[in-house]
């Protein structure tokens, strides 16, 4: 696994090229500064730039290859400590060792977090409490060593855990974000459909009905029939082509529908008389206004046509109200039905937190109401 950018408020975002050569430029440095330190008493002069080199100079290639930097910068490291050369704490290899703690999959027997502690105990020991004498020196030299690269390790680990958290975190907000638009490509879908096939089932029973006797009339029918299902071949070609591709493929129904809405009711025996006093309304609440009051009117013709249905939609910046009702019987005329279209409606409303009713009114007919607020 590569390791991904480097992400900060405070630098502008690097590729990896460029971070490549940030690491070259250390390794210089670093380099440079080993050669510069005084060796220890006994120590061979001729070997510091050789080990210094091999010390410092492989850190440029450390997110190419981080186990076999890590090893020769751990290796040369130690030779130089045990030589009485220049040494740098560890601090090369804690440099080569972040990499492979970011990049390594993961070791159930590598305790990360007890070498994260051990690691702190021991840079805030030696802080706190210096060497008496060379021997504890040494000692305490090389256990501030192990202390770095301890640190180095599970700062790396963390660091891949976070990513690995953010990782998975945008996964699952990826996979909701799949299943709510499947869920609305549904409920558009039921909407479409319930509409168009029930305007075109009252004019297929009617196309029957008068087949024989008023032909003209049966040919209206199925002009009106032929109409609607490629209206509603259309609209579904839409829907099911969001799945398919970005492109934009016209934009969603609205109010200004509403009465093309109108006009195909009334090819199935429904008067719609419109009223629409919501200017300004958000795409989203348009929409959701838009399939209410398509859903209701549907409800219209299937159980109750022929008919006349009344419908208000009304606005004032904050709440939106939806008023349909009917002079049918307020009660199923044709058989059938399963009741998805007032689930469908009490969701679109609820998802904005309003309130919905729906059920026979005391004088005749049936009522659907709808009130929810919205944003401006």
């Amino acid at each position: 696994m590569d390791e991904p950018e480097l992400r900060s408020p405070f630098f502008m975002r690097l590729s990896r090229r460029a971070l490549i050569g940030l690491d070259a430029a250390v390794a210089v440095i670093g380099t440079l500064a080993l050669v510069t330190l005084p060796a220890a008493p006994g120590g061979s002069a001729l070997a510091v730039v050789p080990l210094a080199a091999a010390t410092g100079l492989p850190l440029a290639v450390r997110r190419l290859w981080p186990v076999p930097v890590f090893t020769a910068v751990l290796a040369a490291s130690t030779a130089s400590l045990v030589l009485g050369l220049p040494w740098d704490s560890y601090a090369a290899a804690a440099f080569a060792l972040y990499p492979v703690a970011l990049t390594r999959r993961r070791r159930r027997w590598i305790p990360t977090p007890l070498i994260g502690v051990v690691s702190a105990v021991l840079i805030l020991g030696g802080a706190i409490v210096g060497p008496a004498d060379w021997h504890a020196e040494a000692a305490g030299e090389v256990l501030l060593g192990l202390a770095v690269l301890g640190a180095s390790w599970t700062l790396g680990r963390a660091v891949r855990e976070r990513r690995a958290q953010a990782a998975h975190s945008a996964r699952r907000l990826a996979d909701q974000a799949v299943s709510d638009e499947r869920l609305r490509i549904a409920r558009e879908l039921h909407d479409v459909v319930a509409h168009s096939m029930s305007l075109i089932a009252v004019k297929a029973g009617v196309a029957v009905h008068v087949a024989a006797a008023r032909p003209d009339e049966a040919l209206d029918a199925l002009r009106v029939i032929e109409a609607t299902s490629r209206s509603s071949l259309s609209e579904m070609r839409h829907l099911l082509g969001v799945l398919r591709t970005d492109a934009d493929l016209g934009p969603a129904p609205g109010l200004a529908d509403l009465a093309d809405l109108a006009e195909r009711a009334a090819m199935a025996g429904v008067h719609v008389d419109l009223e629409v006093d919501a200017p300004n309304l958000p795409e989203g609440v348009a929409l959701s206004v838009y399939r209410i009051v398509q859903e209701a009117v549907t409800n219209v013709v299937k159980h109750a046509a022929p008919a006349r249905c009344r419908v208000r939609v009304r606005a004032d910046g904050q709440r939106v109200r939806i008023d349909v009702t009917d002079d049918g019987p307020g009660a199923r005329v044709l058989p059938g039905g399963d009741g998805h279209g007032l689930i469908g409606m009490r969701e679109r409303v609820m998802m904005y937190g309003g309130d919905f009713t729906a059920g026979p009114r005391p004088s005749g007919g049936f009522a659907v109401s709808a009130d929810f607020p919205y944003e401006p």
